[in-house]
């Protein structure tokens, strides 16, 4: 029931036109289970034709004045906050996290679209001081080209903001592939980006199966950087594809979080905090807390009291806005059986939840399973889902030993009172970012990404633009010149 039905796009969108194909694949909603949509299924001769358009709106493009670029960034931001409501209840629908969480991902994306829109204006050309008599030189940051942008479905409209924005702003065209599962907020982005005035194939979106799609785009050499967002292991498959044609590659992959306790913090705020890092967007979060590591003469109060926490969120159909929606698929509720088993198999102790909820298939408890053994698979794998597994730790040497072993880096989680504990631990995490007695962290002004095995590069903040740009070096030489005058 949206206010602007336009938004509701089934097709891909590609060279400033909507594309049909047959067959069609199906959109459901994760809470009942009901197709709510037939979407385009592109193959690799559409994907191609996608670069085709990407790549001949590049040169226009790219010597566009970016004061010019900036306008109309700053069109499509104001298109979609105007049409925020809509587009929370096209994400909801498709994705299933509740509604207030949809909304404010919304914002969340509109405000990269911002950022970049003013930072467009300033990339600008560096001069450095000769280390020969007769030449000035200068370095310009010039687009890369085509950009390739993967998105997933648990940020369906700002995974593909902050990527689109930046290399927009930097000049660059762009072919995104939206994951198969929520495509409809991705298409809904196109239709907005259409009405802001966006010229015919600078943003192009392509709906269909990741992999025949990704793949022609590894192989092309049109395509000059992919910027991906989703697994490690799907992450270290498009590294390997696209080594043939040396792509610029931004990867932004798994994480596994620890959120670390200690005696002398603020319990209740690290409870509360707790409870966010764990169960927003219902555990299907890079940046969720997996493993609580809580200091050994805390950490009976501090189990009692999250679980206690945990116990009264609610659970329901993201359009009835409770604490938790649905988890995406049969795979995610498997996998949080699994490990759920295999940490009680190891003698883990189950302090609330643990089992599917009656709402439907994909609805599943909130979950504290305390006394977690390292070797549990949950302490060594990704859950992606909403359980919170805690263990005790006595000194802060085995906090961060346990911390940090993990192929993981994306972000982890410290609670402490101590200002040289916090610099320490800031210090020794091996994770791109840290946050500090408190969970919220991201926004448009800031690097994100992270170390070790989730990933390669920075999005967001000025960093962001260095992805899809080149450093091209220039030395004129002004002997000749001199000898003429």
């Amino acid at each position: 029931m949206l206010n602007d039905p336009a938004l509701m796009r089934e097709d891909a969108y590609v060279g400033g036109r909507w594309i049909a194909a047959d067959p069609r694949f199906g959109v459901t909603d994760p809470a009942t289970g009901d197709v709510i949509a037939g979407v385009a299924k592109i193959d690799a001769k559409g994907a191609c034709k996608a670069v085709d358009a990407a790549h001949a709106a590049f040169p226009a493009w790219a010597m566009m004045l970016p004061q010019d670029r900036s306008t109309l960034l700053n069109r499509w931001f104001q298109l979609i906050r105007d049409n925020r409501e809509d587009l929370a209840q096209l994400m909801t629908a498709e994705q299933g996290k509740p509604l207030s969480e949809a909304r404010g991902e919304i914002d969340y994306a509109a405000s990269f679209v911002e950022f970049y829109a003013e930072e467009a204006k300033r990339p600008n050309i560096e001069s450095i001081t000769s280390h020969l008599s007769t030449a000035e030189m200068e370095l310009w940051r010039e687009p890369l080209g085509v950009a390739a942008l993967v998105t997933p479905w648990n940020f369906p409209c700002a995974m593909i903001t902050r990527k689109a924005a930046a290399a927009l702003a930097a000049g660059c065209t762009v072919v995104v592939h939206p994951s198969a599962e929520t495509p409809l907020s991705a298409t809904a982005l196109a239709e907005l980006a259409h009405r802001a005035g966006l010229p015919a194939g600078v943003f192009n979106v392509v709906t269909g199966a990741a992999p025949e799609i990704v793949a022609e785009w590894c192989a092309d050499p049109r395509v000059r950087v992919l910027s991906f967002t989703g697994s490690t292991e799907i992450g270290k498959l498009l590294y390997r594809q696209s080594s043939d044609t040396v792509k610029r590659l931004v990867l932004e992959l798994g994480g596994h979080a620890p959120f670390i306790v200690f005696a002398d913090c603020d319990l209740e705020l690290a409870v509360d905090e707790a409870i966010k890092a764990k169960f927003a967007t219902s555990g299907q979060d890079c940046l969720g807390a997996n493993r609580f590591l809580i200091e050994r003469p805390i950490y009976d109060e501090f189990c009692r009291r999250f679980a206690n926490a945990t116990a009264a969120l609610t659970l329901g159909p993201g359009k009835l806005d409770r604490d938790l929606g649905p988890l995406m698929n049969e795979n995610a509720v498997r996998k949080q059986e699994d490990q759920i088993r295999d940490a009680l198999d190891r003698g883990a102790r189950l302090m609330t939840g643990g089992a599917r909820d009656p709402q439907g298939p994909l609805f599943f408890q909130p979950t504290v399973l305390a006394e977690v053994p390292p070797d549990a698979r949950i302490f060594r794998e990704e859950t992606f889902g909403p359980i919170a597994a805690l263990a005790a730790f006595a000194t802060e040497a085995e906090a961060i030993s346990i911390a940090n072993a993990t192929e993981y880096g994306l972000v982890a989680y410290l609670h402490t009172q101590d200002p040289r504990r916090i610099y320490r631990l800031s210090r020794a995490l091996e994770f791109g970012m840290v946050a500090v007695n408190r969970t919220k962290v991201t926004g448009a002004p800031i690097p994100f990404g992270g170390m070790k095995q989730s990933g390669l590069g920075r999005e967001g903040s000025r960093h962001g633009l260095e992805a899809f740009t080149e450093i091209k070096y220039v030395c004129r030489d002004w002997a000749e010149h001199d000898r003429r005058a």
